[in-house]
């Protein structure tokens, strides 16, 4: 006989969500919605208008202490300790040979106070990192997934809709920043950071406010076409805007060098940090052979690459592997991003095609990110 799996957690929201008729899903232990209506509609609804997500099953974790910041350098490949109070930072938790175990968004909430952000899947993995990793450190290490509901609202009408339900200086307030302030009378922590492309913010607050943010964005979101979106639409906005997602583009069996992201990691900062040596090791092979690079690739047909489907040559050999694909509503085209060999990363390449079961589809090799939007 064996145990019945865990009944997955619910957000502060499950019953709103429930009551727009959302498509649930079973998404990293957290029953989270999937989808409202059209998946499409909400995505073309975040980069022309508007849309809400309930984001409450990312892992938040805050470090507290004089000695956090060092902590953070510590267990973390960038330099967190220059972060300015209000400003956050997007890095990368390794583990001793270098493979990613997480990226994360680290915000500085004070002198002695930064929240970690990380990927519900990896939420607990990245707890009990940190918590070893601050030992011997003045600073303590605390579980806050259940003090925060995390509410995003993203697209070119956020900022105004925003405006309509707090005092906060958002026109202040920059890309990778965040500011305390009150959202429909109730306090939050307000970041301009996102996953969409687009522009937006986070709403961070306490669960019981949930759904008061919820139905005020909602009702100040209406006349100019706001939507409520669900994780597909998720998925396909930051997969256009080039966005990596873990267990697909970021493994522990990839550095952040192979990611091409090996701009997060801060060799120059004072004291050694988990991971060092071997990303020193990767950081000077990458600057002598060349590993596979990611790329996107933009379909000449209509069917869809997924993860794990191989990309090959002309003569069938094996030449990469999609890490994530999707039909892209922006480009009217699928699209997927793929580890290539270096000789088939240039843009415009051709006689590349990924293999869909078993037929061979031509694929035009483009550089990342798909989409861009006009600041």
């Amino acid at each position: 006989m064996t145990d019945a799996p865990p009944t997955p957690r619910r957000t502060a929201l499950d019953a709103r969500h429930r009551a727009l008729g959302a498509t649930m899903t079973d998404f990293a232990g957290w029953d989270m919605p999937l989808r409202y209506g059209s998946e499409r509609d909400e995505h073309i609804a975040v980069r022309t208008r508007a849309g809400l997500f309930d984001l409450s099953h990312m892992g938040e974790i805050s470090l507290i202490g004089p000695q956090a910041g060092e902590a953070l350098d510590h267990a973390l490949v960038g330099r967190l300790s220059a972060l300015a109070v209000g400003r956050a930072r997007y890095t990368m938790i390794c583990d001793d040979e270098g493979g990613i175990l997480d990226d994360l968004i680290v915000y500085r909430l004070g002198d002695e106070e930064f929240l970690v952000v990380a990927n519900a899947a990896n939420a607990q993995v990245v707890l009990d990192a940190l918590t070893g990793r601050a030992g011997g450190f003045e600073a303590t290490v605390r579980d806050d997934r259940d003090a925060y509901a995390l509410l995003a609202v993203q697209g070119p009408e956020s900022p105004g809709i925003l405006k309509r339900l707090t005092d906060a200086d958002l026109d202040g307030l920059k890309y990778y920043a965040g500011l305390p302030g009150t959202v429909a009378g109730v306090p939050a922590m307000i970041a301009r950071t996102g996953y969409t492309g687009e522009d937006g913010f986070e709403l961070f607050l306490a669960p019981d406010d949930a759904e008061r943010v919820w139905e005020a964005l909602t009702e100040a979101g209406a006349p100019v076409g706001l939507v409520p979106c669900g994780l597909s639409c998720r998925d396909t906005l930051r997969l256009e805007a080039g966005m990596p997602l873990y267990g697909h583009e970021l493994t522990t069996d990839t550095t952040p060098f192979d990611a091409g992201l090996g701009r997060v990691v801060k060799f120059d900062k004072p004291g050694g940090f988990v991971g060092r040596e071997a990303l020193e090791a990767a950081s000077h092979q990458a600057d002598t052979v060349t590993p596979r690079t990611l790329v996107g690739l933009i379909a000449s047909g209509r069917r869809v690459p997924r993860a794990g489907y191989a990309v090959v040559a002309a003569d069938g050999s094996a030449i990469g592997q999609v890490t994530s694909g999707a039909p892209s509503p922006t480009l009217g085209r699928p699209i997927a991003m793929a580890y290539v060999d270096p000789e088939y990363a240039k843009p415009g390449t051709e006689g590349v095609f990924v293999d869909i079961r078993g037929t061979r589809e031509p694929y035009e090799v483009v550089a990342l990110p798909f989409y861009k939007r006009e600041r």
